[in-house]
């Protein structure tokens, strides 16, 4: 067994959640750098541990990555034009981040038909959303929690708006 195969199975076994490998390497680093910038050769090796790549998770859309420095994109930097249903590579910490944007800029509507788009990553993106809650509650990120809070408060309403996207979705173009 190789010793990429081998970290790939113990950071699986580690993991409390079963997120994909661009999320998991999005949490853990998160949780180590937040939102700040750090050397690329760091972020090459907790991807190859995470069993993914740093050009694979920027392609997903949730780092940038430049000049030998990697940073995780946050939720208001993310394109309001983004469609999950022609996304190539949609990591749950994506869908998450998208959603967020558009709650904060949207309301329910807005982030309930992005949830409906979404399929079946709902439970999921519910999940980290608690994950992340927490995590930034530990890491004193009053924000940053606020914003998964105010997601995870108002699920019920999104999920409300997400069953009532279907309809308006065949009258038009549900992000427009």
């Amino acid at each position: 067994m190789s010793i990429r195969t081998a970290l790939q199975l113990i950071n699986r076994f580690l993991a409390e959640d079963d997120f994909d490998a661009d999320t998991q390497f999005c949490l853990h680093w998160f949780e180590q750098h937040g939102w700040n910038e750090s050397v690329f050769g760091e972020a090459d090796t907790l991807a190859r541990a995470k069993g993914t790549s740093v050009d694979g998770v920027k392609e997903a859309g949730v780092i940038q990555s430049g000049g030998g420095k990697v940073r995780l994109l946050k939720w208001s930097e993310y394109p309001t034009d983004w469609d999950p249903r022609t996304d190539k590579r949609t990591p749950i910490w994506e869908a998450l981040h998208q959603l967020t944007r558009a709650f904060r800029q949207g309301g329910d509507s807005a982030s309930g038909a992005l949830l409906a788009a979404l399929g079946g990553k709902a439970e999921a993106v519910r999940q980290l959303a608690y994950r992340l809650y927490t995590l930034c509650e530990r890491l004193g990120q009053a924000e940053d929690a606020r914003a998964y809070n105010e997601l995870i408060t108002s699920w019920t309403g999104i999920e409300s708006a997400a069953a009532l996207a279907p309809a308006v979705e065949k009258q038009g173009d549900m992000f427009g």
